[in-house]
């Protein structure tokens, strides 16, 4: 890398890309993820050494360890995509963040604004059009002296919640244009709720006689889980979690915890049945995954929301809404709250430890490897067809200690592991992955291990698309192409990416791995053949 280049004086020239990088360093940027191409060359050249550039071998790979990156820090994941091309590649996880609401300011190339009327090489027709409507905001600036004032906005419009994406396309010749400095402001983020309206929830809650209280991922991103473990503590309420929770918004160990909502309309509103008062916080009402009646809506239960995003609020088909942010509408509600005389609900029965068999039984994984994470590990995870038995014997500790993808795309989970350990490395992360998510982006190892990251993979292979067996029996449909995957070979491919990896066929071989590879000064990846066996995710078809 190059020396930093010391800021302009005033009779230096600033250009369009000197603006930028004092507009970086002023938003608390340190890093840019990226896969370089020719259209990206000027912004490239003579690179700072105060900001790192973290190179990713996929545009979908950085996308997705900017993401995690942001998730770490609280602050904007900002990536550089090589034209229309990288754009492409990185939509998935471009869409993944938009549902996870992860704050990205994305930048990328494209041709010389001279050449653009000849339909140049590379250039993009309507870039600015192509990530809508994954994008909060997008652009391709007018003017090259332009840039600078639409990155800033697009950095202030990513972080307010609801968070999310937004996009720059930025022409090749724009950046040794001559720009002014354009100065970085302070913007609040924190919406405060319509006291009125808190009230009306407050007085329901104490009238309620066996009320519930769904919370979501929006509660951890608001750092307000200790917030929201008061709340319950003063309304005596059991916990549910959203379905599609993409972070871990209550202690799983809390006695108030009382499990996860299915993502089916018939078995959510059967587990909500017995309450009168459900009040869902941070998250949407509801995410279902599969069709059927949802009785939950046919008025026996009265529904309230408090949601930091107007667009959750809108398509919530019953009950009462209130727009604001977690903090200070959690804080309002504890103080509006008495302590309540209602008794506590029952605590979550958990089922015992799973036994050690040969095929090794995924449970006994998922119960062992949380035995032996260290206690401020993180778990980002993407293994679908087995999140039933995650939920059952990898109880999470609640605050920053759980993420997946809300967006149901595979190809997020990995990258995004190592964008948090990036952004955390003094913990250990841990990525819990299935076999078929994991070649979705198997390349980010390489980043990894080039950094030396705090990183474990734990690949659960079970040859095949898990899920997808799972839903090819409960639509009772067969012969599907498609979902085996015989074959793959993760240890090699993890040592040929430098990382040190171990392959586990059998029960008595787990622990030694597993706690070799959670110690390892890197990373390590542990490949783990289990049973085959077909879990169903939701209830069987009559």
């Amino acid at each position: 890398m190059s020396s930093r280049k010391p800021a302009a004086t005033k009779s230096e020239t600033v250009t369009v890309k000197d603006a930028t990088f004092g507009l970086l360093r002023a938003f608390g940027i340190k890093r840019v993820f990226g896969n370089p191409g020719s259209t990206e060359l000027p912004f490239l050249s003579d690179w700072p050494d105060d900001i790192d550039y973290v190179l990713g071998l996929q545009e979908a790979s950085c996308v997705g360890m900017a993401d995690g990156y942001a998730q770490a820090t609280r602050n904007a994941g900002f990536v550089n995509l090589h034209s229309g091309a990288g754009v492409g590649n990185a939509l998935g996880n471009i869409y993944t963040a938009h549902r996870n609401q992860t704050p990205l300011v994305i930048t990328a190339g494209q041709q010389a604004r001279s050449i653009l009327p000849l339909q140049a090489f590379l250039y993009a027709e309507r870039a600015s059009e192509f990530p809508r409507p994954y994008v909060k905001y997008s652009v391709e600036p007018a003017r090259a002296e332009d840039v600078p004032a639409a990155i800033a906005r697009a950095y202030y419009v990513a972080m307010q919640p609801p968070c999310g994406p937004t996009f720059v396309s930025i022409p090749i010749d724009d950046w040794t244009h001559p720009a002014q400095p354009v100065e970085a402001r302070h913007v609040s983020r924190e919406l405060g709720p319509d006291a009125d309206a808190m009230k009306a929830l407050a007085d329901a809650l104490i009238a309620s006689k066996r009320p519930a209280l769904v919370v979501g991922p929006a509660v951890d991103r608001a750092e307000a889980v200790d917030l929201m473990v008061k709340v319950a503590g003063k309304t005596k309420a059991a916990v549910w979690v959203s379905p599609f929770s993409a972070r871990c918004s209550f202690p799983e160990r809390h006695p108030q915890f009382a499990g996860f909502l299915h993502a089916s309309p018939g078995q959510l509103s059967d587990t909500l049945r017995g309450h009168d008062l459900v009040v869902v916080i941070g998250a949407p009402v509801f995410t279902f995954h599969v069709e059927g009646h949802a009785a939950i809506f046919d008025g026996a239960t009265t529904i309230y929301q408090i949601t930091d995003d107007p667009d959750a609020a809108a398509v919530t088909p019953s009950g009462a809404s209130i727009i604001a942010t977690m903090k200070p509408a959690l804080s309002m509600l504890l103080d509006l709250l008495p302590e309540t005389k209602r008794a506590m609900p029952p605590a979550r029965v958990l089922p015992p430890a799973p036994v050690a068999a040969d095929p090794l039984p995924v449970e006994f994984l998922l119960h062992s490897l949380s035995q032996a994470m260290p206690d401020n590990a993180v778990l980002v995870e993407e293994a679908p067809s087995h999140r039933p038995a995650m939920q059952k014997f990898m109880l999470m500790r609640g605050q920053d200690s759980f993420y997946t993808m809300a967006s149901g795309g595979l190809g997020y989970s990995l990258p995004a592991a190592v964008g948090m350990a990036l952004g955390r490395p003094g913990v250990r992360t841990v990525c819990l992955i299935g076999d078929g998510s994991a070649m979705y982006s198997i390349q980010a190892l390489w980043t990894a291990a080039r950094r030396n990251l705090p990183l474990t993979v734990v690949v659960i292979n079970n040859a095949g698309y898990g899920a997808m067996r799972s839903f090819s029996q409960v639509m009772q449909v067969r012969n599907v192409p498609g979902l085996e995957l015989p074959g793959i070979d993760f240890v090699k491919l993890a040592e040929g990416m430098g990382c040190h990896a171990v392959r586990v066929t059998k029960s008595s071989e787990l622990a030694g791995a597993l706690k070799s590879g959670l110690a390892y000064d890197g990373v390590s990846l542990i490949e783990v053949l289990v049973d085959s066996a077909v879990p169903l995710l939701y209830a069987q078809k009559s």
